[in-house]
């Protein structure tokens, strides 16, 4: 992913206010990322628990998305992202809600999406990182780099829906 500076993610919100992405708090550590190995940036609000942000490359440029926490229920069982097909147990994924883009955000339409809850997808594809105890990754015939292109791709498919 190309490095992103601040401008760049306030402007790609694309179901919340100019406002509130003005607003919003980002990553204390976006010079340190490893933007070469993510496939999109996510960040949880340290201001606000229950809030968090997502930013991936779109094919016009960044398109970001305003996300809720919702609380996980089934803590002890190993659950699977939908991006990169990532066990954790405990709050390893959580359920992210986003409001729709437009109208139908503001009429208070949603779409969910189960995933890492350390925004860590591209990482664990990578073998950069470890899951939890509990946790771990599918073994799978296919090379890392189309397992990233298939975590794009649940993504950019994600995005679409909160568009329409």
């Amino acid at each position: 992913m190309k490095a992103l500076n601040e401008r760049d993610i306030r402007g790609s919100f694309i179901n919340c206010s100019k406002g509130e992405a003005k607003r919003l708090a980002l990553p204390r550590d976006l010079a340190e990322r490893p933007w070469e190995n993510l496939d999109f940036l996510g960040w949880r609000d340290h201001t606000a628990h229950e809030r968090a942000y997502l930013v991936a490359e779109g094919e016009e440029g960044p398109v970001g998305v305003a996300l809720r926490i919702v609380p996980a229920r089934d803590g002890f069982r190993p659950t699977l992202c939908s991006l990169c097909l990532t066990t954790h147990r405990g709050e390893g994924v959580t359920l992210m809600s986003a409001p729709k883009a437009g109208k139908a955000g503001r009429e208070g339409n949603t779409i969910g999406l189960r995933m890492c809850s350390d925004f860590a997808c591209s990482l664990y594809i990578r073998g950069l990182r470890e899951p939890g105890p509990g946790g771990g990754r599918i073994v799978e015939s296919l090379t890392v780099e189309e397992q990233a292109a298939r975590a794009r791709e649940n993504l950019a498919g994600f995005l679409e829906r909160l568009r329409s």
